[in-house]
């Protein structure tokens, strides 16, 4: 068998190239290798010298996970599973590029066997006979192609006459209020159509499902626009809606369109489903329409396959007009990857993928049931491949017996961030099961599990549902009991105001948000906001320092400012030793720096009052000594035979008594008065058990939070302002101390204290007492000459 080298060159490229790609966690080979490849992901002047392949590829490797590798972690993004199917279809994409150098003749029979062969397999697929196929990049460009063939059709006149033919009837496209966001908006951009052209139809509100189109609704909004000389001219359906996955009443559509002449084009993820031989009733509709788009891609795992609009249409000239066919070889080959892919996979393993995605569906439905305070919604409980959860208010508060009266008028906004949390917390801690979340009209928030689309993409098996029901059992008691619990933290807040304001964030899943609101005078309204903003800063960082699961935050990062979020809890939180303790912690940092705030001015006029009473003690030295003495020689040989003591006694200024006293008491007895006190005694302390996290409940259960951790807190805020509560000033001639003793002094004052008195001795002279003195406390000597 003969191999054509070129061929046999391209696939031997391409499992090179995803050996180098595939491999997100392998380490470069030097970290200087790293650095030199980020340099040059900053864009630059082209290279003059060409580089190898090798080169490139690493480059390219590099540019993808240049993030995570920055950041120092393992890719923690949904990665698509990329199989043995996978690599055909890459190797499609590379094989399209070498047939595209063929000789005209050679390509033209080429991709026309390409183009027959997957158009075949894909309508026996897909029970859609006698269909035609145009592959597309965008998904909504099938439906835009669709509609240029049927204003075509519908407006003979259009080939010759363009637009003008529109005005004498405006043509009308008909699309369901729950189809995709933003697609008729898109179809008219693409049209040049206004967007008076288009008319939503709302869902049904009191019979049948309410993601499903309103038939009888819709039958009237025809009619009306038939008599306003309006044409209806297209009207697309869902075969599973976008959000909830539901399927339009699509026989009833399809005689609606008969009787106006309109064209049914369907879409939706359901229609994966016609490969099966147990296909709905309700989907099967869908092979009666005119037209389909598919996303094989999605339901199969194929990475950068183009998706499929088939439809029906006898006029291949009205075809070539719409763009629906091409002349040209080369576009056809966009079906070369799904032909190379559909061949790998064959018609069982295809039937395999779909029906192992619509299984895992069934299997988190019946495990779901058997939750607690979980709603669930499908369209079939038999036969639903999309599973939509939510947690319940209702149910739950009828289990937890906590007080949820209160969140009535908020309640639709909170189970709404619940839920949002919920969805975005299972998508984290288990990636493989595709969840997200979707925000629905009538439902509200709801989590998605829709397989079909993620399954074949993620690799998702049976063992990832059984994950993702065991992380929702531990995950929703604990939603409980937050929810039960947001009342009672709401009123222990109430009761501690004005010094705790309860914030009402109804977008915060958690117990709730406070703010510890300083007692203060002070009319400037900007310094007021700056200290609240400081208080509740450091506030927060206390409490994010202390022994208990409870998560303090600063909240969503658009919330309230200046406010200390409280997170999730368990059943067995106190809520009232918890913010009796945040209460308290805050009371504890206000009273702290209002004492730092005061202290240099009450030590400035302690320093003062002793340097007045010391300069009064060097004159009435002076007065008793005489002059003869303060002169240099004279006074010298006079005190070599006539010594005086100094009457002269220091002073000891105490902050925390506010007392100036003689320092003769603590020379005579070599230790600081008021140095002896014993450590006071916990007013109260906490009873907890062994092993015990802070706001805990117990059997013996402590109700508040001990009185000793404030009291401490208070002393440690105080300790590293670094302020003294006691400063000495002595005089030039005082008994000498030993260094031993004075160690011993230091060391007699017990560390915990209440009274922290830290002294600083200071020699002032007579004539320097003018001076200005540092009130944070250094020795200054003097002497008395």
């Amino acid at each position: 068998m003969m191999v054509d080298v070129t061929l046999a060159q391209v696939g031997k490229n391409l499992t090179e190239a995803m050996r180098i790609l595939g491999d997100g966690q392998r380490e470069l080979e030097a970290g200087t290798e790293t650095r030199r490849f980020s340099r040059t992901s900053i864009p630059g002047p082209l290279q003059g010298d060409g580089q190898d392949v090798a080169t490139i590829l690493h480059l390219v490797h590099n540019l993808i996970h240049e993030e995570e590798e920055e950041e120092g972690k393992a890719n923690q993004h949904r990665m698509q599973n990329v199989g043995e199917q996978g690599h055909m279809a890459l190797l499609g994409h590379s094989l399209a590029a070498y047939i595209s150098v063929l000789d005209r003749e050679r390509l033209r029979k080429l991709t026309t066997r390409i183009l027959s062969d997957t158009t075949l397999w894909l309508c026996r697929l897909f029970r859609y006979e006698s269909g035609s196929a145009y592959f597309h990049e965008d998904d909504r460009d099938g439906l835009v192609k669709v509609c240029r063939l049927v204003i075509n059709a519908r407006y003979e006149e259009y080939a010759s006459e363009g637009y003008a033919v529109l005005s004498s009837k405006q043509p009308v496209i008909y699309q369901s209020a729950s189809c995709r966001p933003g697609l008729g908006q898109h179809l008219c951009s693409q049209l040049g159509l206004p967007l008076s052209s288009l008319c939503t139809v709302p869902c049904n509100t009191i019979f049948g499902s309410q993601h499903q189109m309103d038939v009888a609704l819709l039958d009237k909004l025809i009619k009306e626009d038939v008599d306003a000389g309006k044409l209806p001219l297209l009207l697309i359906a869902n075969a599973g809606t976008p959000g909830a996955g539901h399927t339009d009443k699509l026989s009833r559509l399809k005689e609606l369109c008969d009787q106006y002449n309109m064209w049914l084009h369907v879409e939706g993820v359901n229609l994966a489903t016609l490969a099966l031989g147990q296909a709905t009733s309700a989907v099967v509709a869908a092979t009666k329409s005119d037209s389909m788009t598919l996303t094989p891609g999605l339901w199969l795992g194929l990475p950068a396959v183009t998706a499929v609009t088939l439809y029906r249409h006898e006029d291949p000239a009205l075809s070539l007009a719409a763009g629906l066919t091409s002349s040209q070889p080369v576009e056809k080959l966009r079906a070369l990857p799904l032909w190379l892919s559909l061949q790998y996979l064959g018609h069982n393993g295809i039937v395999q993928k779909i029906r192992h995605g619509t299984s895992l569906s069934q299997q988190l439905l019946q495990k779901l049931k058997s939750l607690t305070s979980i709603k669930t919604s499908v369209e079939d409980e038999l036969n639903s491949p999309v599973v939509l959860f939510k947690f319940s208010q209702e149910m739950s508060a009828a289990s937890s017996g906590g007080s949820v009266e209160g969140y009535c008028a908020g309640e639709k906004e909170v189970l709404d961030t619940f839920n949002r949390w919920l969805g975005e917390q299972l998508a984290q801690l288990v990636p493989n099961s595709g969840i997200d979340v979707v925000e629905l009209e009538d439902e509200g928030t709801c989590v998605r599990f829709s397989p079909l689309l993620t399954a074949a993409v993620l690799g998702t098996q049976q063992e990832d549902v059984e994950d993702l029901v065991e992380k929702l059992s531990e995950l929703v008691p604990m939603m409980n009991s937050t929810m039960s619990l947001r009342q009672d933290f709401r009123e222990e807040t109430h009761r501690h105001a004005p010094s705790i304001r309860y914030m009402e964030e109804l977008s915060w899943p958690g117990l709730g948000a406070v703010q510890y609101v300083p007692q203060t005078e002070e009319t400037d309204e900007g310094r007021t906001q700056q200290e609240l903003k400081k208080i509740n800063t450091e506030l927060l960082k206390k409490l994010q320092e202390l022994d208990t699961d409870i998560i303090f935050s600063t909240g969503p990062e658009f919330g309230t400012e200046d406010c200390i979020f409280v997170s999730m809890v368990t059943e067995d939180v106190d809520v009232s030793e918890l913010v009796d303790t945040i209460a308290a912690l805050g009371r504890d940092i206000e009273e702290s720096g209002r004492l730092l705030e005061n202290m240099t001015e009450v030590v400035r006029k302690g320093i003062l009052e002793a340097e007045l009473q010391l300069q009064k003690a060097n004159e009435e030295k002076l007065m008793e000594e005489g002059m003869l003495r303060q002169l240099p020689v004279v006074g010298s040989v006079l005190n070599w035979f006539s010594p005086v003591e100094s009457s002269i006694k220091g002073r000891t200024f105490n902050l925390a008594a506010g007392s100036l006293d003689s320092t003769e008491g603590t020379y005579s007895t070599k230790a600081q008065a008021g140095r002896t006190l014993q450590q006071d005694s916990p007013t109260s302390s906490s009873k907890r058990l062994p092993g015990q996290r802070l706001f805990r409940r117990s059997g013996a259960g402590s109700d508040s939070f001990s009185e000793t951790s404030s009291v401490g807190h208070a002393e440690e805020m105080t300790r590293e302002g670094g302020a003294t509560l006691s400063s000495s000033i002595h005089s030039p001639t005082p008994p000498p101390v030993p260094e031993e003793d004075s160690q011993s002094t230091c060391d007699a004052v017990p560390k915990e204290a209440e009274e922290l008195s830290v002294q600083e001795h200071t020699q002032v002279e007579a004539e320097e007492a003018s001076e200005e003195r540092n009130p944070e406390g250094q020795e200054v000597e003097q002497s008395s000459g």
